[in-house]
């Protein structure tokens, strides 16, 4: 990781600690080329890219319900109880979470409401390339089941053997979910965005992924009857702050726990007064025993330590990078948090280590990357439902707000406008 000192940079250089890797660019080229492919062709550009990419050698895409409780059948009890206790503690935070409708009126005889509906159809992207995240597809599902979902699509990627992760598989039948497909990338975002090669074509489309899948989200939403999507989520992030009193070990823990994910994983220490050659000796020595080893190494390489000079410039490194993931091994963790309104999730102290927030902690994992959290939150029920309003008159009601819309669709010149609601006041006659 190299190393910078916060007050030697200029604004350009600070801005460029934590730009978008030059592969994100090479990566949107290529993921647009598959969608695109996918949208003139159909079924065949999904089943050639899935043959090319993932090697994919079947018919069908569709996991069968047998294969699904085969699985479960199969794993390993403990393995069971793991999800179970976490798809449990994931339930219990969102449970409080949903929108909420009312009704109200805003004139006398004038009653406005807000329904509230669940999003028909989605498609959960669970990433599984590399590490099959049993994490992600419960997060995902969850909320998806509290706010009443009617078609859930979960796409996986295959393994070498074509067959999607016995664990995943595990995880999809605690969950009651038997719509699971195998097939990843660039090619399963277009499939569920057009409808494609015996998958559905859904409203919303869910889930993190690499650098490609996350362009193919990007791209599919901007298209004309496109799917809108979650938010941007691309290759993982952690931000931690550390002062002179934080764990070494600890500080190393949490950085490997994010540079593995990913080579392209964005990994960052800001430091106030932390013993930097300690940190980056536990670095070398829980690295050297990391089974991956190659991809974290790869992310450390790209990854940066900054020398802050104080807490309120730390509170103002991580402000402008918004990372995904912030924790605070810090003095008073709660007071710097406080002032920190950027991050997509943050961990307080010594013994919160990100990774709890992975798994079982409660709150939810899909985080939105690459600065996007200035903007977006992470997934919720919310995520998940859409809001019709409704509006009532009564013709007591269209007289007492008639005087309102009519002056304002005159001084709009909007006299169409002015009519429709005129008519309603006179019951129909002209005036």
């Amino acid at each position: 990781m190299k190393r910078v000192i916060w007050k030697e940079l200029g604004e350009g250089a600070r801005a460029a600690v934590f730009s978008v890797s030059p592969e994100s660019d090479t990566a949107r080229a290529a993921a647009i080329e598959i969608v695109e492919a996918i949208r003139r062709e159909g079924d065949r550009a999904v089943f050639e890219y899935a043959r090319r990419l993932d090697g994919f050698t079947g018919t069908s895409f569709r996991v069968s319900p047998a294969e699904i409780d085969a699985a479960r059948a199969a794993a390993d009890p403990e393995d069971i109880a793991a999800m179970e206790a976490a798809i449990a503690a994931v339930r219990t935070f969102h449970a409080e979470q949903g929108l909420g409708g009312y009704e109200i009126e805003t004139w006398p005889g004038v009653t406005c409401r807000r329904r509230v509906d669940a999003v028909r159809s989605v498609g959960l992207y669970v990433p599984a390339g590399s590490a099959p995240l049993v994490s992600t597809l419960i997060m995902l599902a969850v909320p998806a089941q509290i706010a009443g979902v009617r078609e859930i699509a979960v796409t996986v990627p295959p393994g070498p053997d074509g067959k999607v992760n016995a664990s995943v598989l595990a995880a999809a039948s605690l969950l009651g979910l038997t719509n699971v497909y195998a097939i990843g990338g660039a090619q399963a975002i277009a499939a569920l965005a057009f409808g494609a090669a015996g998958l559905p074509r859904v409203a919303k489309i869910f889930g993190p992924g690499n650098a490609w899948v996350a362009a193919a989200k990007s791209h599919v939403s901007t298209l004309p009857g496109g799917p809108a999507i979650d938010l941007p989520a691309g290759p993982s992030e952690v931000m931690v702050i550390a002062d002179a009193g934080a764990r070494p070990g600890f500080v190393a823990a949490d950085l490997l726990a994010q540079a593995e994910h990913d080579p392209m994983a964005q990994v960052c220490l800001v430091s106030i007064g932390a013993d930097i050659p300690a940190i980056e000796a536990e670095l070398a020595g829980q690295l050297s025993a990391l089974p991956r080893k190659a991809i974290a190494e790869q992310a450390l390489s790209q990854g940066v330590i900054i020398e802050a000079a104080d807490r309120g410039e730390a509170m103002a490194i991580a402000e402008l990078a918004c990372p995904e993931h912030l924790i605070l091994q810090t003095d008073a963790p709660g007071e710097l948090a406080r002032d920190i309104t950027t991050a997509g999730s943050i961990f307080l102290g010594a013994w919160t280590p990100e990774s709890m927030g992975d798994y079982a902690a409660g709150p939810n994992h899909t985080l939105p990357t690459g600065g996007a959290s200035r903007a977006y939150s992470g997934v919720t029920v919310e995520a998940f439902q859409r809001t019709t309003t409704l509006i009532e008159a009564s013709r007591e009601g269209a007289s007492a707000i008639a005087p309102v819309v009519e002056r304002l669709a005159a001084l709009e010149g909007l006299d169409a406008h002015a009519t429709a609601m005129r008519l309603r006041r006179t019951g129909g006659r002209d005036e």
